[in-house]
């Protein structure tokens, strides 16, 4: 089990708490909040106490997946050329355009 004096040494260490997760075998975001006392979404209450060791601003990366938007998928370029595959009048606007170019 991860205590605080745990996270707290590895800190101390210069170890962020994604390696700290690793580590000892929890996730980020429950290494920051046994290290701190408060959790990763910001749903503490702001009492004005000074900052905990290891308190960051904004926490939430560790424990969101990291965002990703990709401009295309492969599933769809594939469903797209079996389309125009079974269908030959999509072939020959696909020809014909591959022709201007």
């Amino acid at each position: 089990m991860v205590t605080r004096r745990r996270v707290r040494e590895l800190l101390a260490r210069g170890e962020d708490h994604r390696d700290i997760g690793r580590r000892t075998g929890v996730p980020a975001g429950q290494a920051y909040l046994v290290g701190t006392g408060r959790p990763t979404d910001g749903g503490h209450s702001s009492d004005g106490t000074a900052p905990r060791p290891g308190e960051q601003a904004a926490p939430q990366h560790l424990v969101s997946p990291p965002h990703e938007n990709p401009t295309s998928k492969q599933v769809v370029h594939e469903w797209i050329a079996a389309r125009v595959a079974a269908d030959g009048q999509q072939r020959r606007a696909g020809a014909a355009r591959e022709e201007r170019e």
